[in-house]
């Protein structure tokens, strides 16, 4: 960096002739190295839906001296399963080219769900249990970033206030009790039907189950849809 702000001072006294010359050099091998794993982890944090995330990524300086390459890198991810320790392998396309494996470390942030309050394990979670914060969420790939997607679940643990919610420490109440009574509801083209049935199967909200129609005996695929409500999955 010392070698980039001289020569940008220089630049500056000397004229635009300078900048101009400095700016058509190859970019360095690092830089590029950064870049693409920065890329790795905006392509991560928009499936995982990350809220405002934020990287720091420093390369692991190899044992060996970084050798200096003229062209572009051809950069490819080896091992991206972990932002704390990515993987990616570069290939310098110069006639005297090289190829090399390197390791990259990455600090992640985002805005996450957390406890606004002690929670007793098996309680469901409210909007009042409920809060968003920026937090380190480095090493923990499955922290909850939609408050609400964490409201009416419960907590197999016992929460205390600021724990970052995570997808593993929380599951979905069961709202169908195999052997309940339940209301089959059918809609289509404005039309509402509703039917008595039995539930075969327990399930949370979403879950698939089988539903023994009570008038005839049928028995059907139904999407649990509330406490004691399903609706057909096939429709």
């Amino acid at each position: 960096m010392d070698h980039l702000r001289f020569k940008f001072s220089i630049g500056a006294a000397l004229g635009a002739v300078v900048l101009q010359v400095a700016a058509a050099e190859p970019r360095g091998v690092e830089p590029q190295l950064l870049d693409a794993a920065r890329e790795v982890l905006d392509t991560r944090a928009d499936r995982e839906g990350w809220l405002e995330p934020q990287f720091e990524v420093v390369l692991q300086r190899p044992r060996t001296p970084l050798l200096p390459c003229r062209k572009p890198l051809a950069i490819e991810p080896v091992d991206t399963r972990q932002a704390s320790r990515l993987r990616l392998a570069a290939r310098c396309p110069d006639a005297e080219g090289w190829e090399q494996t390197f390791t990259l470390k990455a600090t992640v942030s985002a805005k996450v769900a957390i406890a606004a309050t002690a929670v007793p394990s098996g309680k469901a979670l409210s909007d009042a249990d409920v809060a968003t914060e920026r937090r380190d969420i480095t090493s923990l790939p499955d922290a909850i970033s939609d408050p609400a997607t964490a409201v009416g679940q419960s907590s197999r643990r016992a929460l205390r206030s600021g724990d970052v919610l995570r997808a593993a420490w929380l599951s979905a109440p069961v709202l169908v009790k195999r052997g309940d009574s339940v209301r089959i509801v059918a809609q289509r083209d404005g039309i509402t039907v509703t039917v008595a049935g039995e539930a075969q199967e327990s399930g949370a909200r979403g879950a698939v189950v089988r539903v023994r129609n009570s008038g005839n005996g049928k028995v059907i695929r139904a999407r649990v849809v509330d406490e004691g409500t399903v609706q057909p999955a096939d429709l």
